[in-house]
């Protein structure tokens, strides 16, 4: 059973890194331009991920259905907390406190939109993905609040910075607001089907795009100096302890099965290439983030299929 879970797992996963490859080949080809991907990553983030959150809240959410639809938020932030604490407790091993700092960040934060959306679609029937898909957009909300605030003041190394209230609003965040408000009020039952449908096409074109995005992303990352100290440590704490300690959390606390399987995915995946734009923007030097992201996702080529595959055997085939 185990061998056949990960033939499923492993196969969706390799899809996944399939088209993640094709954007890495773009850009190592220069067919895709540092200037062509920022554009493609903005289209992506700014416009077909909250066209796709819109139309998929609009069509299948009601609080009456999700009356928990607040869990998600919060679960973002433990999930977020756990990588932090989990960083902590091998702190003591990186030296330097600019090191540390990113050994933290690329602990508490990871892929939690682009690679986790790519992997429902390609491993659940789609009626259990629309369900996924509303929890994960939820689980969103949390999750860019906190990388665009707590996450940038971690990474730009000064106390004097203060947060900004609009780094709480990205596109997609708003988009999740807009749709509940919308939808709280009763008002999506007067947005027409000749709106939806031509926009839900241009939402469908996010997964295909958002990996697209992540091989490229990859792709522009510079490996001089590897630190294999911290990189063993983020590997040990992150993509193995971290995901094992969900699982056993996971199964003694019987989860409900997608729930479960979210929570598993995001404390899975490996660190967010957000963080390597975040580094970029603020023109931080990039010590240890690149490395991570980079490693991290290698990585998740065989802990990713490991954990899914134990997790399908242990509770969702049966």
């Amino acid at each position: 059973m185990l061998i056949e879970s990960f033939k499923i797992t492993g196969s969706a996963v390799g899809q996944i890194f399939l088209l993640a490859t094709i954007g890495y080949i773009l850009v190592k080809k220069d067919i895709l331009g540092p200037d062509g991907l920022n554009t493609l990553s903005r289209l992506v983030m700014e416009v077909t991920l909250p066209i796709l959150i819109f139309c998929q809240l609009i069509r299948d959410f009601s609080f009456s259905i999700y009356p928990n639809w607040w869990f998600f938020p919060l679960l973002s932030v433990m999930v977020n907390v756990a990588g932090f604490l989990l960083g902590l407790a091998f702190i003591a091993f990186i030296r330097g406190r600019e090191h540390r700092i990113q050994f933290l960040s690329l602990n508490a934060f990871q892929n939690s939109g682009y690679l986790p959306l790519a992997l429902v679609a390609a491993l659940l029937p789609k009626a259990q993905a629309d369900i996924m898909f509303i929890y994960l957009f939820l689980f969103l909300m949390g999750f860019n609040a906190l990388i665009w605030s707590v996450g940038v003041y971690m990474l730009t190394f000064t106390r004097a910075k203060k947060f900004e209230l609009g780094s709480f609003f990205s596109p997609p965040v708003i988009a999740t607001v807009l749709s509940l408000i919308l939808i709280y009020f009763g008002l999506n039952r007067f947005v027409p089907g000749s709106l939806i449908k031509p926009l839900r096409l241009a939402g469908d074109c996010t997964l295909p795009l958002a990996m697209f995005v992540v091989g490229g992303n990859l792709a522009q990352i510079q490996l001089k100096h590897i630190e294999k100290k911290a990189m063993f440590y983020l590997m040990l704490a992150k993509m193995i302890i971290l995901p094992l300690l969900g699982l056993s959390l996971i199964l003694h606390f019987k989860l409900p099965q997608l729930v479960g399987l979210l929570l598993l995915i995001q404390l899975a995946a490996p660190p967010a290439t957000l963080l390597s734009v975040i580094i970029g923007h603020y023109k931080k030097e990039d010590l240890l983030v690149s490395q991570g992201i980079f490693w991290g996702h290698i990585a998740s080529l065989i802990t990713l299929p490991v954990f899914l595959s134990l997790y399908f055997m242990l509770v969702m085939i049966k």
